[in-house]
């Protein structure tokens, strides 16, 4: 008698567009990325808010608008396990979801130009906009993978020196502005492809904040996707509200997951007295940063 063995079949994924963005007290920026979203593409969407525990009732307000859905996660799950909970809202008709920080004002069309690269790119599993700080510069969203070389020069010294040549090389800051693919973008606007993170299994829970878009990035490209930047769609990044009265608290985040980035990809024995190095110069860093 053969046994017999089920075959998953792969999921298929319409072409409705979803947009998730995660709350956490985000005050008026939320309002401006509402308002401006709709600026973004002219495709019917529907938002779901994933929020972290709000205490403003800003999440609250923005829901009684028409197709904007609260969801509560009941607590503090942190930016990538709140962003997956609101990705699994959406039925398989959604086969692109946004996902973007609440503090991103859109560019016009800018979703629509993102869409557009998708048809150029088939195998773009994460496409990344132009991010402009509010002053009108260019922030390197779209860089190279951490190495044990850039990435960790980049990581210690790279408040302390900022003309450091391992910052200039990670951030690919010096180079033309133009569509190419990318080790990973930014996470504080990606539109992404459902399949390509869905294969992946989207964000990794285990990275609280920070991080989690370089790990998703490196983790697309070893699947076979690709990470891809648009700088034809631009937005804008306000950042910093959520987060701003808690600054060593995200210092502290941002250096616990640097260094979880590096020893997921760098086990054994060989590399322990490396690894040990690296926490030494993380938290010589965080000392001083806190200092400041």
């Amino acid at each position: 008698m053969t046994e017999c063995t089920a075959v998953t079949e792969p999921r298929h994924y319409g072409d409705e567009l979803a947009v998730v963005t995660v709350t956490y007290s985000p005050g008026e920026t939320l309002e401006r990325f509402l308002d401006t979203l709709d600026k973004a593409t002219k495709r019917p969407y529907r938002v779901v808010l994933a929020d972290n525990g709000s205490t403003d009732g800003a999440p609250e307000q923005a829901a009684e608008r028409e197709g904007v859905q609260l969801l509560s996660t009941g607590e503090n799950l942190g930016y990538g396990a709140a962003a997956n909970r609101g990705v699994t809202e959406f039925d398989d008709a959604y086969g692109w979801v946004v996902v973007a920080n609440p503090d991103i004002e859109w560019g016009p069309g800018s979703i629509d130009t993102l869409l557009d690269a998708a048809d150029r790119w088939p195998r773009g599993g994460s496409f990344g906009p132009l991010i402009r700080e509010p002053n009108g510069d260019v922030y390197p969203s779209a860089r190279l993978l951490p190495s044990l070389g850039k990435g960790v020069g980049h990581a210690v010294v790279g408040r302390v020196w900022r003309d450091n040549p391992w910052t200039k090389a990670y951030r690919q800051s010096e180079g033309a502005i133009v569509e190419r693919t990318a080790g990973w973008l930014s996470g504080s606007c990606l539109l992404l492809r459902r399949a390509a993170f869905d294969s992946v299994d989207g964000f990794d829970p285990r990275y609280f904040m920070y991080f989690e878009d370089v790990d998703l990035g490196d983790r697309i490209g070893r699947a076979g996707w690709q990470n891809v930047y648009v700088p034809s769609a631009e937005v804008t990044h306000i950042g910093g509200h959520a987060t701003a009265k808690a600054s060593e608290k995200m210092l502290a985040a941002h250096h616990a997951s640097a260094y979880r980035y590096l020893a997921d990809r760098h086990q054994g024995a060989e590399w322990r007295p490396l690894l040990a190095a690296i926490k030494a110069g993380l938290k010589l860093r965080l000392k001083l940063e806190t200092r400041k």
